[in-house]
């Protein structure tokens, strides 16, 4: 079997991107000593853009684009926004949770300033990598490399933070208008996870309808519905008038992590960003030109 191997800014960019994020789990598990679901969280985040990079490098080191049983045109570059968000939400995190109010021994909080700044670098790695694969206007591509393509991996990735915040504890079930806006989260969450995963499976072809109508009449459907939620949320929440409240509970102060308001608010925050995301991909998604699988 041939080995392959081509000298180009994507190559090194991978590599650099794999060795920071290698450096950066590397270094917390040894030295970090990580506690509770946070740090398991960030080393997750970590090996898993490893793994992948890993698993990329070598196919394309052995020539096997051809023989893999998903599309090369869509694989990498979502792979790489994936990884990018990841590791951006352990560089957020990670320094919250073991860094900020840190009294422990100056050896480990030296270990996990080490690992946040190679987790910041393997973000600025990964985000080139995506820079520099996704299609430049007017250039025929997979569809995960243009806007709309993006902007989906974005959609979902924002949705599973979301779950989160609103699962621990559950924060939809006290009105039915709450347990509306939950099942906005999941039809579109799901709806753009199903796109994404037809695009790399280049199934695209097999949908018994044009699947550019399908894009553009989804986009549509999701601006209609976040933008309901990014209403309805707020309202329900925060509300004196129905049962919310304005002000931030003194109690959260003292509370480690996210207390429930501040949870509340997180979501409101990101329903309102998916809204956005959703709105630009609409937007893109109306004049995108791309080749169906």
């Amino acid at each position: 079997m041939a080995i392959v191997l081509h000298s180009s800014p994507l190559l090194w960019t991978r590599l650099a991107a794999l060795v920071f994020s290698c450096v950066a789990f590397s270094v917390a598990v040894h030295g970090g000593r990580l506690y509770h679901g946070t740090g398991d969280w960030c080393i997750f985040c970590w090996a898993f853009s490893f793994a992948g990079t890993v698993l990329i490098l070598l196919v394309e080191l052995f020539g096997l684009q051809t023989r893999a049983p998903v599309s090369w045109k869509n694989f990498p570059i979502t792979f790489a926004c994936y990884a990018a968000l990841l590791c951006l939400s352990a560089s957020i995190i990670f320094p919250l949770y073991f860094l900020k109010g840190s009294t422990g021994p100056s050896e480990v909080r030296n270990y996990r300033i080490v690992s946040t700044v190679f987790s910041c670098l393997a973000t600025i790695a990964y985000i080139s990598e995506v820079s520099i694969s996704k299609a430049r206007p007017g250039e025929v591509a997979g569809y995960m490399a243009t806007a709309p393509g993006l902007l989906k991996v974005c959609e979902t990735f924002v949705a599973c933070i979301i779950f989160v915040f609103i699962s621990d504890p559950v924060l939809y079930d006290r009105h039915d208008a709450l347990k509306y806006c939950m099942s906005v989260y999941c039809i579109c969450f799901i709806l753009s996870a199903a796109i994404i995963l037809l695009c790399i499976g280049e199934c695209t072809g097999c949908l018994p309808f044009p699947f550019a109508r399908f894009l553009s009449a989804y986009a549509l459907l999701a601006v209609v519905l976040y933008l309901s939620a990014t209403i309805i949320w707020p309202i329900f929440n925060f509300d004196p008038k129905h049962g919310g409240t304005k002000q931030r509970p003194s109690g959260c102060s003292s509370t480690q992590g996210l207390c429930v308001w501040d949870k509340l608010m997180a979501v409101a925050v990101l329903t309102a960003l998916n809204f956005l995301l959703y709105l630009a991909d609409l937007i893109y998604s109306t004049r995108l030109v791309f080749v169906s699988a």
